[in-house]
């Protein structure tokens, strides 16, 4: 009988791309071996499901704010001048693109549990 405290052992199928990549971040990593590797992940590691349909909603939001700047910009070039209507525009459309920026990022994953 061996004198191991870990006795179960593991055998997992892999493809080439991901014993690519398990490779890649095993390089990394700096562990001695890829059993280290592994086990750091199990007990230290965390998996993510992101949904990106709010992010794409974002990106159709700040696409939107965009074409609005845009259009505040052609009219300030068109007449060489540059009124308190436009300013307060661009401070909204501004304030805008942060509020969704703040919002996106408060989505993300914090790497804490």
């Amino acid at each position: 009988m061996s004198n191991r405290s870990r006795n179960v052992n593991l055998h997992i199928f892999l493809s080439d791309k991901e014993a690519e990549i398990l490779d890649k971040k095993f390089q990394l990593s700096g562990k001695s071996s890829k059993s280290q590797f592994i086990r750091q992940l199990i007990l230290e590691g965390f998996i993510y499901e992101i949904d990106f349909s709010e992010i794409q909603r974002n990106n159709y939001l700040l696409s939107n704010i965009s074409n609005n700047l845009n259009q505040v910009a052609h009219r300030i070039n068109e007449t060489r001048s540059i009124f308190q209507s436009d300013i307060d525009q661009i401070k909204k459309e501004m304030e805008k693109l942060w509020q969704l920026q703040r919002s996106t990022l408060s989505m993300l994953p914090s790497g804490k549990q």
